[in-house]
């Protein structure tokens, strides 16, 4: 099954107008890396990107036929967006486990959802809320 990997920091949602400290940047990127390489050796990455932050970000909205956009994200948030994996994983406790070893963890937050399969047939079991014991 695939799941989405969806990293939101302070960061992407309010950048500072200084560019960051090549030092830090550095080891940030190095720690991403080393995770990217990582996921790729176990076959199980399926895709990922950064993103530019918030600010550069429209919104569409079509309203009685007629087309809205809007600069900025949809919602006003502590975190933005800043990008995402899309892993292939056995089920949702290994989907979390990588999760947890994505540096986006670590300097914010890492959501993790599962992705519609089109192609399995159940779509709408696919999307109903899941049950929680």
């Amino acid at each position: 099954m695939q799941y989405a990997l969806l990293i939101y920091d302070e960061q992407t949602a309010n950048p500072s107008p200084e560019p960051p400290d090549p030092a830090v940047w550095g080891k940030v990127m190095e720690e991403y890396n080393a995770f990217t390489k990582a996921i790729t050796d176990a076959g199980i990455n399926k895709g990922g990107e950064a993103l530019q932050p918030n600010q550069t970000a429209t919104s569409v909205r079509v309203r009685d036929g007629q087309t809205i956009t809007t600069d900025g994200p949809f919602a006003e948030t502590k975190e933005g967006l800043g990008g995402f994996y899309l892993l292939e994983c056995s089920d949702l406790d290994e989907a979390l486990a990588w999760a947890a070893r994505c540096p986006g963890s670590w300097y914010g937050t890492v959501e993790v959802r599962p992705v519609i399969d089109f192609a399995a047939g159940n779509v709408e079991e696919q999307f109903a809320a899941p049950t929680t014991a």
